[in-house]
């Protein structure tokens, strides 16, 4: 069987193919959530994004490479909503603070998220793969340049910015996608997490 024409050379290259391939990629979006991998079709993407079928094929080859390159957007759109809430001056732990209270906007607004990344783990367990190693190297970047800036404990690395992480992803699900009337809004739950962060859950001497 030949080989999936990479996504490089199918990238727009005008800002009308930027546009569609956008849709293309909010619908799939929908469609996967919606409907599971399996269930989920070219066609029903096509008609969510108001497109042609030809457009979809200029783009990708098969159902399998818009799953692949949704769930790399979502990756890469979790990554901004973390960077684009940093501004000059933060603290490290500060950093955190505000680094997880995007997050839990960012997954409370795409609620298609979680079932993407979930389902991913057995359609393409590389991707899968690729997501979760991607966002633990931006959180042990983060905590490495803490510790040499004095702000953290020197040492911590793949262990802690692990754990951090799986903090962060169980408080997206409780709090972003099953949201109850009366929780802690966003900013609370990020607050409270930090403090987990700076003083640990043992009691104070």
């Amino acid at each position: 069987m030949a080989a999936e024409t990479s996504i490089a050379d199918k990238a727009p290259r005008t800002e009308r193919g930027r546009k569609t391939l956008r849709k293309l990629l909010d619908a799939a979006a929908r469609e996967f959530a919606d409907h599971g991998f399996h269930e989920a079709s070219i066609s029903g993407i096509t008609r969510r994004a108001g497109v042609a079928l030809g457009s979809f094929y200029t783009y990708y080859d098969s159902k399998d490479a818009i799953f692949r390159a949704l769930v790399k957007d979502m990756s890469e759109a979790v990554g901004a909503a973390a960077r684009n809430a940093l501004v000059p001056g933060m603290d490290a732990l500060e950093v955190e603070r505000a680094a997880l209270e995007a997050f839990l906007r960012f997954a409370a607004e795409n609620k298609a998220l979680y079932r993407i990344i979930d389902e991913a783990e057995f359609v393409d367990a590389e991707s899968y793969r690729a997501h979760y190693e991607t966002i633990g190297s931006r959180i042990e970047d983060r905590l490495r340049a803490g510790g040499k800036g004095g702000e953290l404990r020197e040492g911590l690395g793949t262990p802690e910015a692990w754990a951090l992480m799986g903090m962060n992803v169980f408080l997206g699900l409780r709090y972003a996608i099953w949201a109850r009337e009366g929780d802690p809004d966003a900013a609370e739950v990020a607050a409270a997490a930090n403090r987990l962060l700076q003083s640990g859950i043992a009691p104070i001497a």
